[in-house]
């Protein structure tokens, strides 16, 4: 929690941030997808996926593109690889290699957002030095191995795979915070935010998964999914420099 206590001394947020959440038809189109989304979970509506879930987040993509002019950039695959990996997530049940093709997607688009959060910060400013660094992963880094050591005597042979995996969202999750001093507050903030949506996400369907059903398990896995790309997209808007 240092680096967040630090970047609350920062700047305050720029105007753009207020222009962004104007609501647009783009993000009103979103809000309605995400309401629907969650209704769908809760009421167990499942044939509805196949036309809500694939448009989540090229809605949010073309919200990226309006505001920023760019569709050929690592983000942008980062998006594509997202969707794919819930296409592939909506047919798992007709054979378990779809689960691991849409986990395949989903490791990709993480590695991406890594490579994203690397790009998308400037090249001088306050960053978090090597001691304030070491804090902010700490808890990151117990969470995600946490979460292997109880789910591994469980995986079967997706052991491999899902330790890949979880390593990848653990580094995806430190790079955001490491944007620390490199990029506006609203970017970092929201980013950041984002990112620890998408850890919990991938936990608690991994928990749902492997370990034991939850109660409305899809309801919160989608909701801070939804929540997560959102966010993410929202703080790659805001850095200074989208190339």
């Amino acid at each position: 929690m240092h680096i967040f206590y630090l970047f609350l001394k920062k700047e305050k947020l720029p105007c753009h941030e207020n222009d962004l959440m104007k609501l647009s038809p783009t993000l009103f189109f979103f809000g309605l997808l995400f309401l629907s989304e969650i209704l769908i979970q809760i009421f167990g509506v499942t044939y509805l996926n196949w036309l809500i879930k694939p448009l989540i987040v090229p809605v949010l993509g073309l919200w990226y593109f309006q505001q920023t002019g760019h569709l050929k950039n690592i983000f942008v695959a980062a998006l594509f690889f997202c969707w794919l990996g819930d296409v592939c997530l909506l047919i798992e049940q007709k054979s378990e290699w779809f689960f691991i093709a849409g986990l395949g997607s989903f490791l990709l688009a993480h590695v991406l957002l890594i490579l994203s959060y690397r790009k998308f910060r400037g090249s001088s400013g306050e960053e978090l030095n090597i001691p304030q660094k070491m804090r902010a992963s700490l808890p990151v880094i117990l969470a995600g191995t946490g979460l292997i050591t109880i789910l591994f005597p469980r995986l079967g042979g997706l052991q491999v795979p899902v330790m890949i995996y979880t390593t990848a969202v653990i580094v995806m999750v430190l790079q955001s915070f490491f944007r620390y001093g490199l990029t506006s507050t609203g970017s970092f903030w929201s980013v950041s935010f984002g990112a620890i949506a998408f850890l919990l996400s991938d936990s608690l369907l991994a928990l749902n998964k492997f370990l034991h059903p939850i109660y409305l398990a899809g309801v919160w896995v989608m909701a801070t999914y939804m929540a997560a790309v959102f966010l993410i997209v929202r703080g790659m808007i805001l850095h200074p420099d989208k190339r």
